[in-house]
């Protein structure tokens, strides 16, 4: 066992705060990841504030993780001390429920999210299921891999999984931490990429990033954009928006997806007529999983997609998290602890 350092949160909506954690030596089928790098995701918030179940306090949050295995458990069979490797939302499956049985990993109902079910990745060090593990490949540094391996692979999956093929017109809607991964992973898979976003500032970003088009949706609606266009094979919905995310349903295409990955309590509006008339559909994602990442990682590897980051060290974890669940931090915060 050895003691780390690690941001501790000691009670549901308390504070963040830097402290030492014990690590054990790994478990069988586990391995010790030296922590190098670990994202500041807003889904964070879920294990700061208490909302999820069976959340025991102190919470170690951090689900975005990169960095160097120390120890292998005895049968953490494939893995060595050193190698490179990255874990993001999803931190393991049982191996042993329907989903898991038939190859669903992702949908595991016991699937492990890191600190939720195991501290996470704001520290030095951290025990992870060896099934969680996805290898960085040489070229991707540490603090770019642990975006990649939650905000990366959601929007990597959501396009390679919504019937777009090359030359088809593929929106992405919102320019934050998920949508500028999302606008240059479309580019490079040979979409004609549109990008919706509130104000004509951001319309240099989106051609630097490769988009085709840009649509102010504060000077145009969106959905005559898109059928002025052709009308969309998908729209990736990053931006945590119900009605926004409603509206880009009218600026499809016939047979064309919305990719809801923006997060929103409330529910959306949008009537089966909408639906029938062109064969629409509606469809949710949840990240991806390790095998997902790994594809992640060696297509951003390829063709040069990367995330644009803040990094702050370890010892900022407070001010990191703030400026991200207050929408300050324009893409993605990045800890690094110096390892």
């Amino acid at each position: 066992m050895s003691s780390v350092r690690a941001v501790l949160v000691d009670q549901p909506a308390g504070a963040l705060r830097t402290g030492r954690r014990d690590v054990p030596d790994p478990g069988p089928f586990e391995v010790r990841v030296t922590v190098e790098a670990c994202g500041v995701c807003h889904t964070d918030s879920l294990m700061v504030e208490g909302l999820v179940p069976g959340l025991a306090h102190p919470v170690t949050p951090g689900h975005e993780i990169a960095g160097r295995i120390d120890a292998v458990g005895a049968y953490a069979t494939g893995w060595q001390a050193g190698d490179r490797v990255a874990v993001g939302w999803f931190g393991g499956h049982c191996g042993h429920c329907v989903p898991c049985r038939r190859g669903d990993f992702i949908h595991c109902t016991e699937l492990k999210v890191p600190g939720w079910a195991y501290p996470g990745g704001y520290g030095e060090a951290l025990n992870v299921p060896a099934n969680a593990l996805a290898r960085i490949p040489d070229g991707i540094s540490a603090v770019d891999a642990a975006p990649l391996a939650c905000a990366g692979v959601t929007t990597f999956n959501a396009l390679r999984r919504s019937g777009a093929g090359p030359g088809d017109l593929v929106a992405v809607l919102g320019l934050g931490g998920l949508g500028h991964l999302g606008v240059q992973f479309a580019v490079r898979m040979g979409f004609e990429t549109v990008v919706i976003a509130r104000g004509a500032e951001k319309r240099a970003l989106a051609g630097e990033l490769g988009a085709h088009h840009y649509v102010d949706s504060t000077a145009e609606e969106m959905s005559p954009a898109l059928q002025a266009l052709g009308g969309a094979r998908a729209v990736l919905a990053t931006a945590g928006d119900s009605e926004t995310m409603s509206a880009a349903v009218d600026g499809l295409g016939p047979d064309g997806e919305l990719v809801v990955l923006g997060v929103d309590p409330e529910p959306m509006r949008i009537s089966p007529l909408q639906l029938i008339d062109l064969s629409k559909r509606i469809s949710g994602l949840p990240s991806g999983t390790a095998a997902d990442i790994e594809d992640t990682l060696r297509f951003a590897a390829l063709t040069g997609v990367r995330p644009h980051v803040e990094e702050m060290p370890l010892e900022r974890a407070a001010d990191a998290y703030a400026r991200m669940m207050d929408n300050r931090a324009r893409f993605r915060v990045v800890l690094t602890t110096g390892a």
